[in-house]
């Protein structure tokens, strides 16, 4: 017969097995870097990143992306050996720390730039997390984000104008998605981009015009000729062929023949 001590032993040893592994904190940092730039950071509102598990959906961590751009030099012009490190002190990124009970694969998206939600592009990756095996070293978790940003200024939306035909002045600032700067002869020429606007009347595809740089860094601006009343909407779009890059914002305008007796264009 086995004894009462012996017994409680056993019980002690089964109980223990039982006992789910401690959890360990493990950081990880997520850094988003513009396709053919710079990282995301403050100056454009930073990017929103969420962790999930990948299995169940549960939000792990949220944030935004904070810091700056990075060094120019180190991530555009020097060539980049294996395991090379472009991220600089204050170069942006999104860090938090996990307590982590066994391996879970782990979902990272990321949204924006939150500053200018029209050109706003979102992209995610997964990957295995071991508990106390950190993922924050070298560059992170680095996730590339395609697109350029594209803001429409110019004009200011639903302008009501009256008389036809007109020539109507559109003005558009376009940048890397990080918010690095198109201008000539410089790290992103003027020449590689193709900027243009396509006229849409009461829906219908009308043309497409050209926009030039306009002599201000990022700022491209060209003419629409517009022949017939009706509500207008120009999409102004900018395309790198080399890299795919694109991005694009909308503005809207009404055109009417007819002036009423305050002078106004009635729609």
């Amino acid at each position: 017969m086995k004894s009462f001590g012996h017994l409680a032993v056993l019980a002690l040893v089964a109980l223990g097995a039982a006992t789910p592994a401690a959890a360990e904190p493990t950081d990880i940092t997520v850094r988003v870097i513009s396709r053919d730039a710079k990282f995301i950071g403050t100056s454009m509102g930073g990017i929103l990143v969420t962790l999930r598990d990948a299995d169940t959906g549960a939000l792990l961590a949220e944030g935004l992306t904070r810091g700056g751009t990075g060094d120019t030099d180190r991530i555009m012009t020097t060539p980049r050996e294996r395991d090379a490190v472009i991220a600089t002190e204050g170069a942006a990124k999104f860090s938090t720390t996990l307590d982590l009970d066994g391996p879970r694969l782990i979902e990272v998206t990321a949204t924006g730039p939150m500053a200018q939600r029209q050109s706003a592009n979102r992209v995610s990756a997964t990957q295995w997390v071991v508990p106390g095996r950190d993922l924050a070293g070298g560059n992170g978790w680095m996730l590339e984000m395609p697109g350029l940003v594209v803001d429409v200024l110019a004009p200011p939306a639903h302008l009501k104008l009256s008389g036809t035909p007109q020539r109507v002045g559109l003005t558009a600032n376009v940048t890397m998605m990080c918010g690095c700067p198109i201008e000539p002869d410089g790290v992103w020429d003027t020449d590689r981009f193709d900027v243009a606007a396509r006229l849409l009347r009461n829906g219908e595809m009308t043309g497409e015009t050209a926009l030039s740089y306009a002599g201000a860094t990022s700022q491209f601006a060209g003419t629409v000729e517009v022949a017939a009343p009706g509500a207008y909407e120009a999409i102004v779009y900018a395309h790198d062929p080399a890299t795919g890059n694109t991005g694009l914002d909308r503005v809207t305008f009404v055109v009417s023949e007819e002036v009423d007796e305050a002078g106004d264009a009635t729609e």
